[in-house]
């Protein structure tokens, strides 16, 4: 198992339920990989550096997690293909 930071913007016009239902998503596929996410950080709503689709500002979570490295490709594709999910990067910890 490698450690992980995952940070993901999920698009401004979700609402609260909708913006727990994408962190419980992240949380499933990471365990469905058979890794663990040991730390979530809600950074909240902020402004965007630059307009992603059609969306100004964003609600940023950062996560730490543990996943096998062969994980992580399916792990982008579920992420890349999440709606409520407007932007994403996943990199490597160190360790």
């Amino acid at each position: 198992m490698r450690h992980y930071e995952l940070t993901y913007i999920i698009a401004s016009d979700v609402d609260e339920e909708a913006f727990n239902k994408a962190l419980a998503q992240v949380q499933q596929w990471v365990e469905e990989l058979g890794g663990r996410i040991t730390e979530t950080h809600r950074w909240g709503r902020r402004k965007l550096a630059y307009q992603i689709r059609e969306y100004t500002e964003g609600h940023y979570v950062t996560q730490q997690l543990e996943l096998p490295p062969q994980a992580t490709k399916a792990l982008e594709r579920n992420l890349r293909l999440y709606v409520p999910i407007i932007r994403y990067l996943l990199v490597r910890a160190d360790e």
